[in-house]
């Protein structure tokens, strides 16, 4: 039986301020990617999408939006990368742009301390903290979402399908029923057809401009 999702519609005043305080506009390639990512998002079955581009082609951008649609509707979202360093960038760079909208962004890792490490853990299953950022410490047993509505994980092919799926099935705590929307960046250009055979289960978004 096919997995059910939440239908995260159109919430469109952060995206939109957001957008509106970029230092850049959309080039045409991202902005057809957001809208696949976004029609994706609106159904009531998880997304599995693939967002392929060159580094700099703007991929955390498009996964910000994605994110925000989400974060809009009330919802969690969680950003999983390979290493420290790779997840430390984005947290920065994604901590810049959320805390202008007034959104909170909280980052966990393995290497943090047992008190930092327990604010942390108290403020996702709270759900005080709207977008987590993390290396695979996102996928222990002790991390507790209040309602995870979006996992983006970058670099997959770093990462097994395993810890891909232990973070896909963390779900809600209030609604164990539903699976989170799931949006995988790689920025190793893959040939169609191999993408197809490695990441079958993904339908295919790329950034060519």
């Amino acid at each position: 039986c096919r997995q059910k999702a939440h239908p995260f519609h159109l919430s469109g005043k952060l995206v939109e301020e957001f957008v509106h305080h970029l230092s850049f506009r959309l080039t045409k390639a991202q902005q057809k990617v957001v809208s696949e990512i976004r029609r994706d998002l609106g159904r009531n079955y998880p997304m599995q999408r693939l967002l392929q581009g060159d580094v700099g082609s703007g991929k955390t951008v498009v996964a910000a939006i994605a994110a925000l649609q989400v974060i809009g509707n009330g919802y969690q979202v969680a950003m999983m990368a390979p290493t420290e360093i790779l997840a430390e960038q984005h947290y920065h760079r994604l901590s810049e742009w959320m805390t202008t909208l007034g959104l909170s962004v909280v980052w966990m890792s393995g290497s943090m301390k047992k008190k930092e490490r327990e604010t942390v853990l108290s403020a996702i299953e709270s759900g005080q903290a709207q977008f987590i950022v993390g290396t695979h410490a996102l996928i222990q047993d002790t991390v507790r979402f209040a309602g995870l509505g979006l996992v983006i994980i970058d670099e997959q092919h770093r990462f097994g399908v395993g810890q891909r799926e232990a973070l896909g099935n963390k779900g809600s705590e209030h609604d164990p029923e539903l699976t989170p929307h799931v949006l995988v960046m790689s920025a190793t250009p893959i040939p169609r057809t191999l993408a197809i055979i490695l990441y079958g289960d993904l339908d295919i978004s790329v950034i060519d401009e």
